[in-house]
């Protein structure tokens, strides 16, 4: 039987060896298959195919790519069977019988049909959703269990008609495939007509293929039980320490670094595009051997859909290149426990499937007015030696810090900059007195809410930055800060504003934030 409910605790540190391995090797598979086009008929013809999603897409040049990524936390490889002692060894991670069958590693893909901007969405694995069908009588539960929560059942139901070996597991794996493609496409409201499956021992057999790759963290930081250590800034690292950058989930030396799930899953996409960018730069797509040892570790390791040909991976490719690629880690309301006390994060559907909707297809931008009213005279503002603290309410890294600099030089003096719970309303407090001041303030950023706090020093104004904050003309002579305070504004009310992924200092973006980093570049992450 599958467990995939819990573990001891030693056995458990080496079963998350494989949460967060997998989404990097797609990177180099879809890489590899981009620029090495000459290798596509290899690959397609080598990597193990399923016929679950059969008929449902024709991956017609004209049709948009929806795909999942699936990550198996298996000890094995694609036919069930062990892996080398040697390979053991390097990962330090048990043997055949340690980890299990869950998809510890979800990312849904969306390509649109005419090759824009690729989105690339990260599900917590640990979120509290509903399993259609209720595999093992497990009707709600973590999201990665949905596959092996079914292996397990459909495992046992076939051996009691009687199948065996290989047949017996690749059926099971199938059915596990349809229950977490299903669970997924009724989490986010989506349909899924492609996957990719890989096993956790592919990330470290491509890493030995590419290594050295250059990676980013924002402050020194050590884990001794998955081996991190690293300085702040750019370093590159080898296949062995790039297992320890994906798979940090704590800091055992630093107690002020308090990382989640959701700090992994933004390792992993920061280490993607580090990844893309190094292999666009570098020789290893015309070093033969190289290609050849991708090639084959891509067929030791990996499942797609059978409608899945490589001229649409060559497309994917594509869509990845550039910067078209935009990550998103999916944001959760709480961390809390089931009835039965396992941990998970607590989510709003309805909130996740608005924003993956707004991020897929924005809404179309109004149509200018034929006969524009004539332009307002610019606002003008004159600090005249007042305080100006800010608090960033609007989840985007460092507004707080950029607003004052830019009153400071309408003559404000800077004081304190911070972050504060995430709000939608931007707002001016004043000090005792200095309510003429507030509201000239208030009337200059926009006609924000003006209210009196006595907890202010004399003589200081603090403005409180929303997400939907907009500041007004000649605020950011330089262009700086345009839009709204959450970067990219909003598709729509029903959205929250992206944070940028990168941002955060030593705390990192809070896990209550959807999280967007771009493709493309070294970037620099908790």
């Amino acid at each position: 039987m599958v467990d995939t409910r819990g573990h001891r605790p030693a056995v458990y540190r080496r079963r998350r060896i494989g949460v967060g391995l997998v989404a990097a090797f797609l990177a180099v598979l879809i890489g590899v298959v981009g620029y090495a086009v000459w290798q596509v008929v290899r690959l397609g013809a080598g990597i193990q195919r399923s016929d679950i999603l059969a008929g449902q897409s024709e991956s017609g040049s004209g049709e948009e790519v929806n795909l999942l990524l699936m990550g198996l936390d298996s000890r094995l490889d694609m036919n069930g069977k062990a892996l080398s002692a040697d390979l053991y060894d390097k990962l330090h991670s048990g043997d055949a019988s340690d980890g299990g069958m869950n998809a510890n590693v979800l990312m849904y893909v969306h390509i649109p049909a005419d090759g824009s901007k690729a989105v690339a969405f990260s599900i917590p694995r640990d979120d509290y959703v509903d399993l259609p069908g209720c595999p093992d009588k497990q009707c709600k539960s973590k999201i990665k269990e949905a596959y092996g929560l079914t292996f397990d059942q459909e495992s046992r139901r076939l051996a009691a008609k009687g199948v065996s070996g290989d047949a017996l597991h690749q059926q099971s794996r199938d059915a596990a495939r349809k229950a977490q493609i299903a669970t997924v496409e009724k989490f986010l409201d989506v349909k899924i007509n492609h996957f990719v499956e890989v096993t956790m021992i592919a990330f470290f057999e491509i890493a030995e293929v590419v290594q050295p790759v250059t990676v980013c963290v924002k402050q020194p930081t050590v884990d001794t039980y998955s081996g991190a250590d690293f300085t702040a800034g750019p370093q590159q690292i080898d296949a062995a320490q790039a297992v320890a950058f994906v798979r940090q989930r704590r800091d055992t030396s630093n107690p002020s670094l308090m990382f989640t799930d959701l700090d992994r899953s933004r390792r992993q996409q920061a280490f993607i595009v580090s990844l893309l960018t190094q292999l666009k730069s570098s020789a290893t797509f015309t070093n033969p051997s190289k290609i050849s040892g991708i090639i084959d570790v891509a067929k030791r390791n990996t499942a797609i859909d059978s409608g899945l040909d490589p001229l649409t991976l060559v497309k994917t490719a594509q869509a990845m290149q550039g910067g078209k690629l935009h990550f998103y880690t999916l944001p959760i309301e709480e961390f809390g426990t089931t009835p039965g006390g396992a941990a998970v994060n607590i989510v709003d559907t309805s909130k996740i499937r608005s924003m993956v909707k707004d991020l897929i297809s924005p809404p179309a931008a109004a149509a200018p007015s034929k006969s524009p009213p004539a332009a307002s005279p610019t606002p003008t503002i004159d600090g005249a030696g007042l305080q100006i603290d800010a608090v960033n309410a609007s989840g985007r890294a460092g507004a707080a810090k950029q607003i004052i600099e830019a009153l400071a030089a309408k003559g404000f003096r800077a004081g304190f900059a911070g972050n504060g719970s995430q709000q939608a309303v931007s707002e001016v407090a004043y000090a005792v007195g200095a309510r003429a001041e507030g509201e000239r303030l208030g009337a200059y950023l926009g006609n924000l809410t003006v209210r009196e706090d006595s907890s202010l020093a004399p003589g200081t104004l603090k403005v409180t930055i929303g997400a939907s904050f907009t500041p007004p003309p000649g605020l950011f002579p330089d262009g700086a800060g345009s839009g709204s305070a959450g970067g990219s504004p909003s598709p729509s009310a029903s959205a929250t504003a992206p944070v940028d992924a990168t941002g955060g200092g030593t705390s990192g973006p809070p896990p209550t934030a959807l999280t967007e980093l771009a493709g493309e570049g070294v970037p620099c992450v908790k």
